[in-house]
């Protein structure tokens, strides 16, 4: 997976992404992805803990926190306007 592109841990408040691409080397995500956070999904970064971390994403209507060192795992492409 490309580290230097646009991944979860990038996202501003309110934006969205797809996920393009998953480092699924670690055991810790193959568990997120258990969880639906795959290729294809689209993630919403509803808020941040001061600091940044942790960071509550929205997808499929649910809310999930990921550490900002989890969170770069996840490629993600700019949803385009009006894509939900």
């Amino acid at each position: 997976m490309k580290r230097n592109g646009s991944t979860l841990a990038s996202l501003r408040k309110g934006q969205k992404g797809i996920i393009a691409s998953v480092n699924a080397a670690d055991p810790q995500v193959q568990r997120l992805m258990t969880l639906g956070l795959v290729e294809g999904a689209i993630v919403e970064l509803a808020s941040s803990a001061l600091g940044g971390d942790p960071m509550e994403f929205r997808l499929f209507g649910r809310g999930i926190s990921l550490r900002q060192e989890q969170a770069r795992q996840f490629a993600v492409s700019p949803v385009a306007a009006g894509g939900d």
